[in-house]
């Protein structure tokens, strides 16, 4: 007997999920070769579940992507283990049920949170969180904080709000936080964060969704995950999950195919979403739960000089390029900053949010999509490099003032996005 058609569950796995019959609550957690780090994570998620919800029936889903370093193994060992006397809180009643699959489907995030949902909706949880298996920082308490805005408060969608080390998610700080702010109006400020919690009701809603076949499948996931939830009338917040200490990366090393695969889901959205995202001015907050403690994020070392040369070097590969399809003064101005020295470099926040609003207008008819996305890549290492000269000197707080006057600056500038996306669609 197959497995049935366009699922990323495994029949041994399905079959394993309807034998439990219901469940109040999933955890689900995605991984790949994170044997290091993946036991930490499932301890503090059953502790979290045997502090906070010992009488709410639970299952955890570990969903694998084919891990060789013993992931799984290391899964198994950690469900097994009896750590909760010594974490001072008492053995539940109910045993935490859990499994470790290998989830089929393209390789990537998106597909084994698809797993999730599919085992969230087997087991009908009125509440599902999920945490990456590379997290560090991670405590009990982000178990309350990912669910209970859902149980006791009535949301469908929690997203994580962190402290974070100034250079630490610098797709999120560049593009993805504001960018998304300024289309839809809510400023989410960890929109790509990872860690999340949703209802039921929209778990179903995501497997209604024919992406699956998309960047969605990869690492385009997560914003399209928070874009749905917030564009499709749920219930949003953010909870205060202190400091996210995890594998980080400097942000001037390679970046694989994560860039495109987000930045190029945010642009497919926009021709989703067309019709809310431009009758959107300005942004409203969004609720923040939880005691937002001082915490500090470690540190992170970033290699300057090697953005720029990035920068540089890219630049003069795609000048051609840049020049048959930016608006002139965009180009013109880009050129300027790719002529100066690398010590001075400053890339005007504005030019940085007229960039990526060409990009957005033209990324909807392009004909090779891939393309477009890999020229942005040197432009968007020349501005991080920018945005680290400007704040070298800065705490995190001050740092984060200056993101806050991108946002405002994409949001003053959406009229310039509407102008060239309207042109765009005249042309077609």
């Amino acid at each position: 007997m197959a497995s049935p058609a366009c699922t990323a569950l495994p029949l041994k796995a399905r079959e394993t999920l309807e034998a439990m019959g219901q469940a109040d609550i999933l955890f689900g957690i995605p991984s790949f070769n994170n044997a290091a780090t993946i036991g930490h994570v499932i301890r503090a998620v059953k502790v979290g579940w045997a502090k906070y919800y010992p009488g709410r029936r639970a299952v955890l889903v570990n969903s694998d992507g084919g891990s060789t370093d013993g992931t799984q193994d290391v899964v198994k060992r950690t469900l097994e283990e009896d750590s909760y006397d010594m974490s001072l809180v008492h053995t539940p009643s109910l045993p935490l049920r859990g499994l470790t699959i290998r989830y089929e489907g393209i390789p990537g995030k998106g597909s084994a949170f698809k797993a999730v949902f599919e085992a969230a909706r087997l087991l009908n949880v009125k509440a599902c969180a999920v945490f990456d298996s590379d997290l560090r920082s991670i405590t009990p308490e982000w178990v309350q904080l990912l669910l209970a805005p859902v149980l006791e408060k009535g949301y469908g969608y929690v997203c994580p709000f962190y402290r974070r080390h100034k250079y630490d998610g610098t797709i999120t700080n560049s593009i993805a936080y504001p960018l998304t702010r300024a289309l839809y109006g809510r400023r989410v400020r960890q929109p790509i964060g990872g860690d999340f919690g949703f209802s039921g009701d929209l778990v179903s809603r995501y497997l209604e969704k024919d992406v699956w076949e998309t960047d969605v499948a990869r690492f385009g996931i997560d914003i399209w995950m928070t874009t749905t939830a917030m564009v499709e009338g749920f219930k949003i917040c953010q909870s205060f999950m202190g400091a996210k200490i995890h594998d980080a990366k400097d942000p001037g090393a390679d970046l694989g195919p994560m860039f495109e695969q987000v930045v190029g889901t945010i642009f497919s959205l926009m021709k989703t979403y067309e019709a809310r995202w431009r009758e959107v001015a300005g942004s409203r907050p969004t609720a923040i739960f939880g005691f937002q403690a001082e915490v500090s994020p470690g540190p992170l070392h970033v290699n300057v000089h090697r953005m720029i040369e990035k920068f540089k070097e890219g630049f003069d590969k795609n000048q051609a390029y840049y020049e048959g399809f930016l608006a002139s003064d965009c180009y013109t101005k880009l050129a300027e900053v790719r002529e100066m020295c690398s010590e001075s470099i400053d890339f005007p926040k504005v030019l940085w949010v007229k960039t990526i609003y060409n990009y957005a207008a033209r990324y909807h008819d392009a004909g090779d999509k891939k393309r477009l996305l890999d020229s942005l890549i040197p432009l968007y290492f020349g501005y991080v490099a920018s945005f680290v000269r400007e704040t070298e000197t800065y705490d995190d707080y001050r740092a984060e003032d200056v993101i806050e006057e991108l946002c405002e600056i994409y949001e003053d500038t959406k009229p310039y996005l509407l102008q060239l996306w309207t042109e765009r669609v005249s042309e077609e």
